[in-house]
């Protein structure tokens, strides 16, 4: 288990998940997230809840300066809506940010090398592969080895960029939060970034799965929720 642990924490269930789930197994965690313009960036407030209850650091890295180049993308571009569906489907292309977790990595090495922190943490997990690519296994892997490359000389030895749950699904992820006593009340997922989760859109949709096929209660508040009146 790393000594002192970078978390990239977006406030949504999966990296909630694993900052407790770290956090309990005795790493020292720093939270590390990231406004890059998202149209969702209320999640920021819920990745600050996280870090409050952990008695963690918590940094924001302001990537706004790159949202001109990041178009296209119904997350950072309000000309693409937020397609509604099943997470899977092939809608969810429009959620694609590119190289955004590569991005994201990339700061959370960097402070990772100057904080003297032996692992960078991440929460993609199985369910994400087939829409993203930086989610999948082959990415973790060749982004661990470039890091290592990058800053050889300046890391501690055995350094780590690790996803624990990239072969699990969010059920799996939904089980251990209820274990450990995450607040998933104090988590959230919506892309569309309204006052409440809008019960209709992929991850709103994946979201509802996860707690249902988890036999977890979900305390989310849903505007719309499909067949339910």
């Amino acid at each position: 288990m790393p000594a002192h642990v970078v978390v990239v924490v977006s406030g949504g269930m999966d990296s909630t998940v694993l900052a407790y789930a770290l956090h309990r197994a005795g790493s020292a965690v720093t939270l590390l997230s990231c406004d890059y313009g998202q149209r969702h960036r209320r999640e920021l407030g819920y990745a600050a809840r996280v870090a409050e209850a952990l008695h963690a650091p918590h940094v924001v890295v302001d990537l706004t300066g790159i949202i001109g180049v990041l178009s296209g993308s119904a997350l950072t571009d309000v000309q693409v809506d937020v397609p509604d569906g099943h997470y899977t489907d092939a809608s969810m292309r429009a959620t694609v940010v590119p190289n955004r977790n590569a991005i994201m990595l990339d700061v959370a090495v960097a402070h990772a090398v100057s904080a003297g922190a032996d692992a960078v943490a991440f929460g993609a997990h199985a369910g994400d592969h087939p829409i993203y690519p930086d989610c999948r296994p082959a990415f973790l892997a060749a982004y661990e080895s470039t890091a290592r490359l990058a800053n050889e000389g300046f890391l501690p030895t055995g350094f780590r960029v690790v996803a624990p749950f990239i072969d699990w699904s969010k059920a799996d992820i939904a089980r251990l939060g209820d274990v450990i006593g995450v607040p998933f009340a104090d988590t959230w997922s919506c892309y569309k970034g309204g006052q409440r989760h809008c019960g209709t859109c992929g991850t709103c949709a994946e979201r509802r799965e996860a707690f249902e096929v988890a036999g977890v209660m979900d305390p989310t508040a849903y505007g719309t929720i499909p067949g339910v009146i």
